[in-house]
């Protein structure tokens, strides 16, 4: 399996997707080929006008870009695809429409078998094994919000950390994540993914891509930090079983 999920597709003063040109060229080396999914349609755009985005960006490192809204028959492009990337957005109704065309197990057979998956956002929030540490409004109500289970554990893009100079004195992000674990069904880990940052599993090993530590949350430890230097590793082998 090949997997890249990043906690966003544009970093602020870039384009899209250009602050990390150097690990798609790695990650996507001898792709011509790419199927990208629009489901999540952030802000509203059109699978038209989104496909269009990813395409632009694409072209730049010699991949063609298609929408699988462009065939008729969207499990097909995943099963013909050599590798696939599903763009940010509202990850509820992305997971709605996975669930609505019946992809959920496409797409992950189609990972195991060799096909590249990369996600962004809402897309990286469907490579864990649920959705339930989205930061999106519940706007459609999926069948589920199990997802994809690519990595055995869940994720939280765009993680924020309290700013002592902000005058907003509330509930933070690592508040609402431990609410998580209130839940006694709810026991895997959670990652939560700094601007600038992914997790890549490649050749069975899981690394943190980019500069920035990741904040690490599990049942009944206190939340703690994790540099691109350490391993990452005991997440997929301690947790296989959530596979």
């Amino acid at each position: 399996m090949k997997v890249l999920l990043l906690s966003t597709s544009t970093v602020y003063g870039k384009p899209y997707l250009e602050y990390c040109t150097s690990l798609l060229e790695d990650f996507y080396s001898n792709i011509k080929n790419l199927l990208f999914v629009p489901y999540a349609r952030p802000g509203g755009m059109t699978y038209d006008d989104y496909t269009a985005v990813a395409a632009t960006r694409f072209e730049k490192l010699g991949i063609k870009t298609t929408g699988i809204h462009e065939n008729d028959n969207p499990t097909k492009s995943i099963q013909d695809a050599e590798a696939m990337f599903i763009g940010g957005g509202n990850t509820f109704f992305l997971l709605n429409e996975l669930y609505a065309n019946d992809l959920i197990f496409t797409i992950r057979d189609a990972v195991k078998y060799g096909m590249l998956y990369m996600g962004t956002s809402a897309g990286s929030n469907v490579g864990g094994l649920t959705v339930n540490n989205t930061n999106d409004m519940p706007i459609i109500y999926p069948p589920s919000f199990k997802s994809l289970g690519l990595l055995p554990f869940n994720l939280n893009p765009h993680y924020l950390d309290p700013n002592p100079d902000s005058k907003h004195k509330g509930e933070t992000r690592e508040t609402r994540i431990k609410e998580f674990f209130t839940l006694e069904q709810n026991n895997q880990p959670v990652v939560g993914l700094r601007e600038g940052s992914g997790l890549l599993l490649k050749d069975n090993k899981l690394r943190l891509t980019g500069d920035l530590s990741a904040r690490i949350f599990e049942n009944e430890k206190e939340p703690y930090e994790l540099n691109p230097t350490d391993d990452f590793n005991f997440l997929i082998k301690e947790h296989s079983e959530s596979f």
